[in-house]
């Protein structure tokens, strides 16, 4: 078993154990900090040791050094900053020598002490170009830009807890409880396995032969922190997981739980997984075709070359201490009913695959999934979770000046979709039954559960802010459609009864009807009955009714 990153496990919850309630008695005197959820699975890797050898947030030595070099200041190999990123009113607060209760977010639970060394401003240009390439549009870039604060703190932690977690506790070990269980397994030769998506019959029968291949056994690793958004939920893909762990032989492989965020980094994430895997106890690590990428930009440029990772593990590997094992991409020959790497089929070979894009799609319109893809029990957690369209949620955001119609709309439409709704709920939210702010979380609930959901308020114009906030809400539960009501002010003003125009009011001198909204009706000009059959008919399209 290879020994941890930097030589040794940096548990740090097992080293301060035999000072907790010292820790603890100290938690009532000293200022605290909230954490967010990346922060919260950087904190628990961390803690745990699986991202030995660091025991704390970076410095701005080891920022620099990681960021320009991918080296922390004692010289070990690291490739992505964990940092402690705070905002300037925030950072304000603090001073280099205080220390710090760490907090977290969901029950305010005290987790660690931060001994705080320095409070620095980082160049986050500089990061995005350095660590993710630059491009405005990779997500890790986005985040420095959009969510990260300004100021890092760097420092050590004591430990006092590791983050509670409810979900699945049986399949999450610490790095060293997953070093003793191989330990007592007799296993010294382990392939690690990193996903952070469903699993099928193909990823099976790769990882089995990378077993083979290198007399190893196999540990599936799957990601359940923050992932890629749009990504299928951890809890149907460990239900996944589940499954497919029954398919491999007896005694061959084992399924542990990694609470690490990732940043879609591309060749410095795959380093980044290399290590942490290490400090699990593997010896190999498969590193897959653009591995830890996001595909690629809205023009349709990849954000990393499909080898990248492959490559730059290669190049560190020796100083890693794990061996590079490449992803090899498999197949289904049909006519022998068997999986092969696909650079061994010989030309003129029947072949069959799924794509990613044809598995969804099938899924969304309950097309069959053949077994020989994927196992039926697999397929079922995935129906289960992504039902087909016509049993799926929606929700319908009428946008348009107060006055031009939307009330109204909404009414006429939930009439309408009532008739043939089935087992589908229609509900319309329109301010009077929840507050304005709690309208996108509800009707997140709403479409999550599978009903169709009509926001309308007609007493406010909505701005494009308030529009994609509630778009980022609640497309994470199902379809968003934007119904825009072309009604022109001139027209929203004659009888108004309700007085909306009765003052100068800053929403409506603000307000631009959404230029890509999914659907455009005008009822001064048509009414509401043919406003009414546009929207059942793009919702017969997108397929969530079938007449």
């Amino acid at each position: 078993m290879p020994i941890p990153h930097g030589g040794v496990l940096q548990d740090l919850v097992a080293r301060d154990a035999p000072i907790k309630q010292q820790l603890l008695a100290e938690v009532g005197s000293l200022k605290s900090l909230i954490l967010t959820d990346r922060q919260l699975c950087d904190l628990e890797l961390i803690l745990n040791g699986g991202f030995s050898p660091l025991t704390g947030f970076l410095t701005e030595k080891d920022y620099n050094g990681v960021v320009e070099n991918l080296r922390l200041a004692s010289g070990h190999v690291w490739s992505m900053p964990i940092t402690l990123d705070l905002s300037k009113e925030q950072a304000a607060q603090y001073q280099p020598g205080e220390r710090v209760v760490l907090r977290d977010l969901r029950d305010d639970k005290a987790l660690a002490i931060l001994t705080i060394e320095d409070i620095y401003t980082p160049n986050k240009e500089n990061e995005a170009v350095k660590v993710f390439r630059g491009d405005p549009e990779h997500p890790a870039v986005k985040y420095l830009v959009e969510t990260a604060g300004d100021v890092y703190v760097g420092g050590a932690l004591e430990a006092i807890q590791l983050p509670t977690h409810y979900d699945y506790t049986g399949l999450r070990r610490t790095p060293a409880q997953m070093r003793s269980e191989f330990d007592q397994r007799g296993w010294d030769r382990v392939v690690a396995f990193q996903t952070r998506n469903p699993m099928h019959r193909a990823h099976r029968e790769l990882t089995v032969r990378a077993a083979r291949e290198h007399t190893a056994n196999v540990l599936i690793h799957p990601v359940v922190g923050l992932t890629k958004p749009g990504d299928i939920d951890h809890h149907t893909r460990v239900r996944v997981y589940q499954e497919l762990i029954k398919r491999y032989p007896n005694g061959m492989a084992q399924l542990s739980l990694l609470p690490l965020a990732m940043r879609m980094g591309g060749d410095r994430e795959a380093v980044w997984h290399a290590i942490i895997r290490k400090n699990y106890g593997a010896s190999h690590f498969i590193v897959g075709r653009d591995h830890a990428g996001p595909g690629s930009n809205s023009k349709g440029v990849d954000f990393y070359g499909p080898y990248d990772a492959q490559d730059m593990v290669e190049e560190y590997k020796e100083e890693l201490g794990i061996e590079v094992v490449p992803f090899r991409m498999v197949t289904y020959l049909p006519d022998e009913d068997r999986y092969a790497p696909i650079d061994t089929v010989a030309e003129g070979t029947k072949t069959l695959n799924i794509s990613g894009t044809e598995l969804r799609k099938r899924l969304r319109d309950g097309t069959a999934i053949p077994e020989w893809f994927s196992y039926p029990a697999v397929v079922k957690v995935l129906r289960e979770s992504h039902p087909p369209r016509p049993s799926q949620g929606f929700t319908l955001y009428l946008t348009g000046l107060p006055n031009s119609g939307v009330d109204a709309l909404a009414n006429a439409l939930q009439a309408t979709l009532n008739q043939f709704a089935g087992s589908r709920n229609i509900t319309v939210l329109d301010g009077t039954n929840v507050p304005q702010a709690a309208t996108p979380f509800v009707a997140h609930e709403l479409t999550r559960s599978g009903a169709g959901v009509i926001v309308a308020d007609a007493s406010i114009a909505p701005s494009a802010q308030q529009l994609a906030e509630a778009k980022k809400i609640v497309s994470k539960a199902g379809a968003f459609i934007v119904v825009s009501l072309e009604t022109p002010l001139e027209q929203a003003k004659l009888d108004d009864r309700k007085g909306h125009y009765a003052s100068e009011r800053a929403d409506v001198a603000a307000y631009q009807a959404p230029q890509d909204a999914d659907i455009k009706v005008d009822l001064l000009k048509h009414g509401a009955l043919v406003a009414v059959q546009k929207i059942v008919l793009y919702l017969e399209e997108q397929g969530f009714f079938k007449f």
